[in-house]
């Protein structure tokens, strides 16, 4: 036995934090959308602050997905799947990225005339963002509930658990 014990499976980390950027980036960008609709403040801010907490979730779950990889790839009857899942989280996290630089770039008094359309041009990339969110999401589901990605599977009988 190594350093680290044998019941710690990297690739669950990935599921432990893939949930969070979800939940995070979706809602921010309901609140972005709905504040550009109502000049509510407080919403324009709680959506930054999500945009900003979901786009770092993103990359850790980006770093656990790669943790996850070497093992999930090898079982996997369909690797494309994996390839688009992955491909498409390294799109639409770099989209957050740039919304969220562009976000905190609103902030600044030098850019101050721009405002209007810098957050235009924020909650246009949220939505596209969001987009391929659920896109990626959906190919996560189909490795995991049609592939049995990172899933151990029983055996028929599942003496395994007797």
């Amino acid at each position: 036995m190594g350093l680290i014990p044998d019941w710690i499976r990297t690739e669950v980390y990935h599921a432990l934090s893939v949930h969070f950027p979800i939940a995070f980036l979706l809602l921010g960008t309901l609140l972005k959308l709905v504040a550009m609709v109502t000049n509510k403040q407080f919403l324009t801010t709680s959506g930054s602050l999500l945009l900003y907490v979901g786009t770092i979730t993103a990359w850790i779950a980006i770093y656990t997905g790669d943790l996850a990889d070497g093992k999930v790839s090898r079982s996997v009857c369909d690797p494309t799947v994996l390839k688009s899942h992955e491909n498409m989280a390294f799109y639409l996290t770099y989209i957050f990225t740039a919304a969220s630089f562009l976000d905190i770039a609103i902030l600044s008094e030098k850019i101050n005339r721009f405002r209007r359309i810098g957050r235009t041009i924020v909650v246009i990339l949220m939505l596209i963002g969001s987009v391929l969110l659920t896109y990626m999401g959906d190919l996560g589901a189909s490795l995991v509930y049609q592939q049995a990605a990172g899933v151990s599977v029983p055996s028929e009988d599942c003496k395994e658990f007797e």
